[in-house]
């Protein structure tokens, strides 16, 4: 987890002792409080099982005693309004946290229940154990390789390095670092990239399965969907399903794992390796955001970017995007900068921004707040700067802005760090994908495309026609669909474009007019339409791009729909003879 800060909102009934234990291996957080875990503040608890972790509750007094647990250990959820933290802990950081004078309750019941061993569940034979919907380590890797052999036009899986275990102990130990390239390999560049990482703490489950359903969904609806299809025409989207392969294999076999696994740091075989979120070079160890203790959960590494996956995935972003930011935090990326950086974690149902070491604003803050708060709209998450809660530093959206001038975003799933597959399936799949769509619509120009409003129910009367015809293209155009008090503003233009869109060079795409079906623009959602005579298009299935423009003169970002020309069935004698 990033960082998270939710009260308790799901609830989970165990009612039948005929129920198998490990369906309820590890209640979340959530869940658990919410089915009335019990508190106790006994002096001297029972210590866990081996490898194990108390869930606690830590009362603060002041924003203070947060930062100073957060640079030690990542709370699991911040309750300002209570004046509390969630966190798990061992007996050496319970102790910590009472020698700093916190008052820490244990929940008794949620600590046996995320200590009981991790089964599968009666008939399981694939995914994690007890977690159907999570794939393994190398199920996720068979899943790419099988997009890459099926969709070879597509998808490209490409070695990016190698995990530290891998270059500690040679071939035969530890994962290559995959990503999955996603886009039409027979339309030419350049194309602005999306590149989202899932899972750099090994804990989280949900991320790298998200990941992982979006890469699917995409080449599955390649051609099918109208944005699905234009997106990978002119797009790139790179996606590293797992970003500590090592961690995850020790997470997938019960361990509470957080960190990469590199046993040159701390003595305890449970507490070794260094957090790979803490570990990137930007403002690494600037800010009191990290650890200098090997064994602490937030523990930076011995020095930036020190980490073999930090390496790779640092390598892999100044290898796909420019550099578009100098040296000087004051210093912002340009209006038109290019790109989009999403690193995926739980948990909290948060979207994040930077910067996380300072409560400074960044440069391009207006920038990054309204596209966090378009990203929100979507999943229903709270936006915020990454400081939010307590600093961080040595942090991949960070890097990614500071570094790189890219638009860096953390995405906290859901309610738990094993989330059920219920909440999975049902909230976090659909809540996250259209987010991750958006993202990959405004790739091209993200400082200046989301403040316009987003078009949508395209509609084309009829959707096949015969050659000749006219049709009817309707839209809406929706200024409204933003987040936490984002700017709404009226509709002032609506265009649409027939096959090429306006960024495509050495063509001359031609731009018609829209009009609002109610006479006039005057509202900030309006439903538009035109009129297209279709005799000058050719044969076959055509693409028709859609945008709007809001009285700030942003234009939105385009969707698309299909029409086909059909042969007119009169015209065939004459074609014959």
């Amino acid at each position: 987890m990033y960082r998270g800060r939710l009260p308790v909102i799901l609830a989970i009934l165990l009612a039948a002792t005929s129920i198998v234990s490990v369906v309820w291996i590890r209640l979340t957080l959530m869940e658990a409080r919410a089915a009335g875990a019990q508190l106790s503040s006994a002096s001297v608890p029972t210590p866990p099982a081996s490898g194990g972790v108390w869930v606690v509750r830590a009362y603060f007094t002041d924003q203070e005693q947060v930062n100073r647990v957060a640079g030690t250990i990542e709370p699991w959820e911040v309750h300002y309004d209570q004046a509390y933290m969630v966190l798990g802990v061992d007996s050496a950081q319970y102790q910590w946290l009472l020698d700093l004078g916190l008052k820490v309750e244990i929940d008794e019941e949620l600590t046996s229940s995320l200590n009981r061993p991790q089964l599968a569940l009666p008939g399981q034979i694939s995914g994690i154990p007890g977690y159907p919907c999570y794939r393994t380590i190398e199920e996720t890797f068979a899943a790419a390789q099988h997009i890459a052999n099926d969709y070879p036009l597509l998808a490209t899986w490409i070695d990016i390095g190698d995990s530290w275990k891998k270059v500690a102990f040679g071939s035969d130990s530890g994962y290559d670092m995959w990503v999955l390239r996603l886009t039409n390999s027979l339309v030419a560049g350049p194309k602005p990239k999306l590149f989202i990482i899932s899972s750099i703490h090994a804990r989280e489950y949900a991320p790298a399965e998200l990941n992982t359903r979006f890469a699917e969904y995409l080449v599955s609806n390649y051609g099918v969907d109208p944005d699905v299809t234009w997106l990978l025409d002119y797009h790139e989207i790179h996606l590293l399903l797992q970003a500590n392969p090592d961690g995850r294999e020790r997470a997938e076999a019960g361990l509470f794992w957080r960190k990469n696994v590199n046993n040159n740091y701390c003595t305890d075989t449970n507490s070794r390796g260094a957090d790979l979120n803490r570990n990137f070079e930007f403002q690494w160890d600037c800010c009191s955001g990290s650890s200098g203790y090997e064994c602490d959960e937030t523990y930076r590494g011995l020095s930036p970017a020190s980490e073999p996956e930090t390496q790779a995935i640092q390598n892999y972003m100044r290898s796909i995007f420019p550099d578009q930011r100098d040296a000087l935090l004051t210093s912002p990326a340009p209006p038109d900068a290019t790109g989009v950086f999403i690193d995926l974690h739980s948990y909290g149902e948060l979207v994040l921004w930077p910067w996380g070491f300072t409560t400074s604003a960044p440069p391009n803050s207006a920038a990054l707040r309204t596209l966090g708060r378009k990203f929100a709209w979507f999943n229903g998450y709270t936006p915020e700067q990454s400081i939010g809660l307590y600093p961080t530093d040595g942090a991949t959206d960070d890097f990614a802005y500071g570094d790189l001038g890219v638009a860096g975003y953390t995405f906290e799933l859901g309610t738990a760090f094993f989330q059920s597959c219920s909440v999975f399936e049902n909230n976090i799949l659909p809540d996250n994908l259209p987010a991750m769509l958006y993202a990959a619509k405004v790739v091209r120009t993200p400082y200046q495309t989301p403040p316009g409003p987003d078009s949508i129910s395209l509609a084309i009367s009829p959707a096949s026609i015969l050659s000749g015809s006219t049709i009817t293209l309707s839209a809406t155009i929706d200024d409204t669909r933003i987040s936490n008090g984002g700017s709404i503003q009226t509709i002032t233009a609506a265009e649409y474009y027939v096959d090429i869109p306006p960024w495509v060079t050495g063509t001359t795409p031609i731009s018609f007019d829209m009009a609002p079906v109610d006479g006039s623009f005057d509202e900030m959602a309006e439903v538009v339409s035109a009129s297209i005579d279709t005799a000058s298009l050719s044969l076959g299935r055509h693409i028709l791009f859609v945008r709007g423009r809001d009285a700030g003169g942003s234009w939105g970002p385009f969707s698309a729909a299909f029409l086909t020309i059909l042969e007119n069935p009169y015209f065939l004698p004459l074609l014959l003879r």
